[in-house]
């Protein structure tokens, strides 16, 4: 999915508060050039090292910020840069988006203020964006998409890999088919914002009960459901008898009485007699 798609959510949309958009602007910035850093030969393992020493254990996407914000403070400098492997003209057009986002929320007056280290709350939004990208650990090392089921596995670049702890969910940015079903650009999340962002896909299940316990649960509330329904019934009929008696007493009220009769009725003439 184009990352521009991202930038709508962010921005357009204001799904976000806009204390956050300052880091989520950087964060879609690295996303929209290709790999930064490179690995040449005979030099993979000093590369390795140096990717390391900017790695956030619970997501590349705050690893990418991480080394926007290390560039920024060294000057944006091409040798920092050099030494740390990164391309430099990807980080230069990383610079470019970031000055085209901050055009367009200037253009829809947006404030632009950091967040701080509020990492957790930068996780959410993200995980606000990739919900439908989303999987959950397996086995060791092994994921499935919550969705479709589909096996994938962290790829080996990214900051989660290796670290000796694998997050129960997390969500990913590109799934990269090789011999087997790569994540790359991942960010571990709650169970819970899934279920709070995707509503539509996900719902929370609580396991500390037993199938005997759940189903019991279920036929209590069937009951409930059904005595309501007949206490509904009865009132509804209470009411119609009700709405009866008084439709009955009032055309009751309406007929004309005749004394001397049981029934109203008009009196009959009695013809007169004429003779001598």
């Amino acid at each position: 999915m184009p990352v521009y798609h991202f930038v709508s959510r962010f921005i357009h949309f204001s799904i976000v508060p806009s204390h956050l958009l300052e880091r989520l602007r950087i964060i879609v910035s690295m996303l929209s050039v290709p790999a930064i850093f490179y690995r040449p030969k005979g030099r993979e393992e000093d590369s390795d090292n140096a990717r390391e020493k900017f790695q956030v254990p619970e997501s590349d996407h705050l690893t990418f910020l991480n080394v926007y914000q290390q560039w920024k403070r060294n000057g944006y400098s091409a040798t920092w840069c050099n030494e740390h492997f990164i391309h430099i003209k990807a980080m230069r057009k990383v610079r470019e988006v970031r000055q085209q986002l901050k055009e367009i929320m200037d253009q829809q007056k947006m404030e632009l203020v950091s967040c701080g280290n509020e990492w957790d709350i930068i996780r959410k939004c993200i995980c606000s964006a990739y919900f439908h990208q989303a999987a959950r650990l397996k086995g060791i090392g092994e994921y499935v998409n919550v969705r479709t089921g589909m096996p994938c596995h962290l790829h080996p670049t990214s900051s989660l890999y290796g670290m000796g702890y694998n997050p129960d969910y997390i969500v990913y940015h590109e799934l990269v088919m090789t011999v087997k079903e790569y994540m790359q650009c991942v960010t571990a999340v709650d169970g819970h914002w899934l279920a709070e962002l995707g509503p539509m896909f996900y719902s929370i299940k609580d396991s500390t009960k037993s199938r005997q316990e759940r189903k019991k649960i279920a036929e209590d509330e069937k009951s409930a459901m059904e005595d309501e329904m007949k206490r509904a019934t009865d009132l509804i009929r209470a009411r119609k008898e009700e709405q009866e008696k008084k439709e009955a007493a009032y055309i009751k009220r309406r007929e004309i009485a005749t004394p001397g009769r049981s029934e109203p009725s008009t009196p009959r003439r009695t013809p007169a007699k004429f003779g001598i």
